[in-house]
């Protein structure tokens, strides 16, 4: 009905009244003086120098908390030229200068991986790309290392062997080991006031690598072996698997960087952002028997090795504001998922499931992160993690593929039952005609490529297997990969061979000794 006085013009809102309008005169929450500058979260407005703390403040308590990597230790640091790894380098820079108010007494290093091959990248893009590199990790004045992912060709099988190495843990050895390198520090500080003042203790740690050290690895790569990760890499069908195996062959030459030089602790940038999309991803590849490992803040899996993600309480919007507005200088290169749809693969599928959801529900990221700090490294029942345990090729975690599990027993079941055909009978092979043909490819080399495949498969774990699938042939991986491969698989029957004419310790026995 019509009403005297109504007003067709005004429109009634629906929905939730608007938020206000933030004053200009917000003060920061921290220091309730400052103008802010950064909105971390819903009224957490914090100021230049205030925000500086807090995020500074997070690395150190990371790594305090935990207390894993002890003074002196060399740890090196995987940078890719990305937002978290460049702010992780940044944060040890700040932590080693002067200035800093409780110096860290780790000598650092830095590794970068050439991945332009696995990309498609041309040679002159790659060689641009590397000089931008050097500059940036030159001016950082840390011993550096550059190292092209076609070096995976030239790896030695010790690469995937597991390493025992006698960890120094508990609170009285690291509060020992605090107190050995102040009075060593305070010692060489007395030596050096009679002629000249202290030096710098950032400074006096590098002093062990020279100059000569900050350069490549090894040689440029060959053509050969850029044209073979190229191979490798067009031979794999999905994304998905092209970027677990690049992932996979990364790690892989860091950790050889690491044994070569002496490093006993590798750091990564992977920020909680990152981890709450890997745990989900993981889960979705069938790798949820090693969460622990992948998202948690130490991998103890290489032995000798352990690979720390300090950066794991800084969220991407964080990282990025931090970035900005202290000039954090970044390298931004093409990756293999580069303007791919979000439904290319499983990661970007899952990133964008994840980004949106934050963006909708802002506690989505913390709320999966909480998750993965509550995962166990609980090995099965009765097995404990030891260097006799079998490993997976490729991850290096222990196998979870057990036959007494018929999850993972189907699973293996499935993937090698192609491999394993019943050989033909005396009278199918009366039929055949003979092969007299010994190319590549023909079928005369079939059953070489079958057992290969089934040796290879054997020594992965249920994701790689999954991931495998979706390479045609295994001839194109790496031959540190194919010999390992093959040297367990011997190594297995000859066990097997001999087992009945080896004694076992009966329970009494054990128990009396």
């Amino acid at each position: 009905m019509c009403q005297v006085g109504e007003d067709y013009g005004e429109q009634v809102p629906v929905g939730p009244p608007p938020p206000p309008l933030q004053s200009r005169e917000q003060k920061c929450v921290k220091c309730q003086e400052g103008v802010p500058v950064v909105v971390i979260r819903a009224g957490d407005a914090f100021c230049r120098d205030c925000f500086k703390a807090y995020y500074v403040h997070k690395f150190r308590a990371v790594l305090g908390k935990n207390r894993i990597i002890f003074p002196g230790e060399k740890v090196l640091l995987a940078w890719s030229g990305g937002l978290s790894s460049s702010s992780m380098l940044w944060q040890v820079l700040e932590g080693l200068s002067r200035s800093s108010a409780k110096q860290l007494r780790f000598m650092p290093g830095v590794v970068y991986v050439d991945e332009g091959a696995a990309c498609g990248r041309s040679p002159e893009d790659r060689a641009e790309t590397l000089a931008e590199v050097r500059s940036i990790l030159q001016s950082a004045g840390l011993p550096w290392y550059s190292v092209s992912l076609e070096k995976v060709f030239s790896l030695p099988q010790s690469v995937l062997r597991y390493f025992s190495q006698e960890p120094a843990t508990g609170k009285s050895t690291y509060k020992e080991a605090v107190d050995g390198f102040i009075r060593q520090q305070q010692g060489l500080g007395t030596q050096g006031t009679e002629d000249s003042p202290s030096p710098n203790p950032g400074e006096e740690q590098l002093s062990w690598h020279g100059p000569q050290d900050a350069q490549s690895l090894a040689e440029p790569p060959t053509a050969a072996q850029t044209e073979a990760v190229s191979r490798l890499f067009h031979s794999v069908r999905t994304l998905t698997a092209k970027e677990e195996l690049l992932h996979t062959f990364r790690t892989h030459l860091i950790l050889h960087v690491a044994r070569t030089h002496g490093y006993s602790k590798v750091m990564t940038g992977d920020s909680c952002t990152r981890l709450a999309i890997k745990l989900l991803t993981n889960l979705a590849l069938g790798r949820g028997a090693f969460l622990a490992w992948d998202t948690g803040f130490a991998d103890e899996r290489h032995g000798d090795v352990v690979v720390v993600r300090p950066m794991r309480e800084h969220t991407l919007k964080e990282v990025a504001f931090y970035n900005h507005l202290f000039a954090v200088p970044t390298v931004v290169t093409p990756t293999l998922d580069t303007k791919a749809p979000e439904k290319a693969s499983i990661h970007r599928l899952m990133e964008t499931f994840v980004l949106r959801l934050q963006a909708q529900f802002p506690s989505t990221v913390s709320t999966v992160y909480r998750t993965s700090e509550k995962l166990i490294k609980a090995p099965r029942a009765g097995r404990a993690t030891s260097p006799s345990r079998p490993r997976c090729l490729l991850c290096l975690c222990t196998l979870d593929v057990d036959s007494e599990d018929s999850a993972t027993a189907f699973g293996a079941q499935t993937t090698i039952a192609p491999s394993r055909r019943q050989p033909p009978t005396p009278q199918a092979q009366a039929e055949e005609p003979p092969v007299t043909c010994c190319s590549p490819g023909c079928g005369a080399g079939s059953a070489e490529r079958e057992d290969l495949r089934a040796s290879v498969i054997e020594q992965l774990c249920y994701g790689c297997r999954v991931n495998t699938k979706d390479l045609p042939s295994l001839e194109p991986l790496p031959p540190y990969v194919l010999t390992e491969a093959q040297l367990r698989g011997h190594r297995a029957r000859v066990t097997q061979e001999i087992q009945e004419f080896l004694m076992e310790d009966s329970e009494d026995e054990v128990d009396t000794a």
